[in-house]
C-alpha cells in the first residue's frame, strides 16, 4: 500500500537531508498517504524539497532519475542542434520512464509529479546537481 511504502524509513536518508541542511525530523504527517489525507500544499521549493528527497531515498531509485535527466539533457541537446522537435519529446519521454521505473519498481511509491509537477520537475533539477556535485550520494 502506498502509505506502507512511504513510512518505511530507510538509514541512509536522513544523512541527506542533514547534509544540506533541510529538515531532520520527519513525522508522520509529514509522511502520510495523500490517499489518507490529500497532498500537502507546500508554499514554496524549500519546503516542498525535503519531502521531495524522501520520495528518492532507494538508492537505484535517485541513479534512474540521474540517469534519466542526464539523458533528456543529450535529448535537448540533439534537439537544438538539428531543430528536431520530435527529438524534445524523446527527452521527456526518456527522462519520465527511467524516472517512473525507480518509483514503481524501486521506492514503491506514487512519483511526486502526479501531485506536484512543477515543483517535482524543479526538484528533479535540484537533485540531479546536487548528486552531480557530490552532495547527494550517488
Amino acid at each position: 500500500r502506498l502509505g506502507d511504502a512511504r513510512r518505511q524509513w530507510r538509514s541512509e536518508l536522513p544523512q541527506h537531508v542533514n547534509e544540506l541542511g533541510h529538515m531532520t525530523v520527519h513525522t508522520e504527517a509529514h509522511m502520510s498517504s495523500e490517499a489518507d489525507v490529500g497532498p500537502k500544499k507546500y508554499a514554496s521549493m524549500s519546503e516542498f524539497y525535503p519531502f521531495y528527497l524522501s520520495e528518492h531515498s532507494n538508492r537505484t531509485s535517485r541513479r534512474l532519475h540521474f540517469a534519466g535527466t542526464s539523458l533528456a539533457l543529450v535529448w535537448l541537446a540533439a534537439a537544438l542542434a538539428t531543430q528536431n522537435a520530435w527529438f524534445l519529446l524523446a527527452g521527456l519521454v526518456c527522462g519520465y520512464a527511467f524516472a517512473w521505473v525507480g518509483h514503481f519498481f524501486f521506492e514503491k511509491n506514487r512519483p511526486a509529479t502526479f501531485s506536484f509537477p512543477f515543483y517535482s520537475l524543479a526538484g528533479d533539477w535540484v537533485m540531479w546537481s546536487q548528486i552531480l556535485r557530490g552532495k547527494i550520494r550517488f
